[in-house]
């Protein structure tokens, strides 16, 4: 009940943005642009799961835009000699590498996530612009296979869309069916409670850690295969979107907090203001005021939730 009293404000507001953007663009609620919306809502949905991880575990990771682009780019640079299994275990693999050097070090020093993800970034974006010298990777276009991550469909539903759907169940299922998923909201909650009743929490702060650093490879590999090139200067950005998301969608950046169903609200509500606003000619630079109220509006809704709960 009290899930159900949460996710409705949310089916709410996303209802009522496709009725005012349908007003403003009247082909705005058409399949083919609501199929559109939903591949272009797949990438930061799967990088606002990862991140959901981590703000369930009182964390933040400010670097999974740029290992995006270094999967994305590493996969892109492995696949002609390599091939479709090796890009793909280079792009999530060097994604789950660096979240692991995140967990590690967040975990062992206590050095605050925001800046030990923040030094990532610095590090990921670096390695991304060495290769190629900076300059775009293109895919060819007899790479079918890998480019299909992109830009196939099934049963007209397009790939990444279904790429987003799975994960969604499979993190849900994480959450609410495993002792893992029980460990990381007691704590986020709690980590002193939580280490007292004898749960690891340097385990299960790094395992979110490698787990949001490996979807920010699939989101890489994705978005690589949707612009059939690796851009190393890609991805800029993209961490503010997945965490507007996951804000949106009610994770409390307290810890322990936060429901993937919510995050994938929050990112369905995100990508329906920014393809509503384009498609209604709204400047860009009044996007990112839109964005900014948001996530001061979700941050202080959960402020202000936690006030009264007390």
């Amino acid at each position: 009940m009290k899930n159900c009293k949460a996710i409705l404000p949310l089916l709410g507001a996303a209802v009522l943005l496709l009725a005012i953007f349908r007003a403003l663009a009247p082909a705005f609620l058409s399949g083919s642009n609501l199929l559109d919306l939903a591949q272009q809502i797949s990438v930061n949905a799967i990088l606002a799961f990862g991140m959901t991880l981590v703000i369930l575990s009182g964390g933040i990771d400010l670097s999974v835009g740029a290992l995006l682009a270094l999967g994305g780019t590493a996969a892109a640079a492995i696949l002609p000699a390599g091939g479709f299994i090796a890009a793909l275990a280079a792009g999530i693999g060097v994604g789950a590498l660096f979240g692991l050097g995140n967990g590690l070090v967040t975990a062992r020093t206590r050095i605050p996530p925001f800046i030990v993800t923040l030094a990532t970034m610095l590090v990921a974006r670096g390695c991304a612009l060495r290769f190629n010298e900076g300059r775009p990777m293109s895919i060819a276009l007899t790479q079918e296979t890998f480019l299909a991550l992109g830009n196939s469909r099934c049963a007209g539903v397009p790939l990444p869309a279904i790429f987003m759907g799975a994960l969604f169940v499979l993190g849900s299922g994480l959450l609410h069916r495993t002792r893992y998923g029980q460990h990381l909201y007691a704590m986020g909650g709690s980590r002193e409670a939580a280490r007292f009743t004898g749960i690891g929490v340097a385990r299960v702060e790094v395992i979110a850690y490698v787990l949001c650093g490996a979807l920010a490879g699939v989101a890489g590999l994705i978005q690589t295969a949707q612009l059939y090139s690796a851009e190393p200067a890609s991805g800029q950005g993209f961490e503010l979107n997945a965490i507007a998301a996951a804000a949106v969608g009610g994770a409390s950046f307290k810890g322990g907090r936060g429901t993937m169903l919510g995050t994938l609200l929050g990112a369905i509500i995100i990508g329906i203001l920014d393809k509503g606003l384009n498609q209604a000619g709204v400047h860009f630079s009044f996007q990112y005021m839109v964005k900014g109220a948001v996530i001061l509006a979700a941050v202080g809704s959960d402020v202000w939730r936690r006030k009264e709960t007390r």
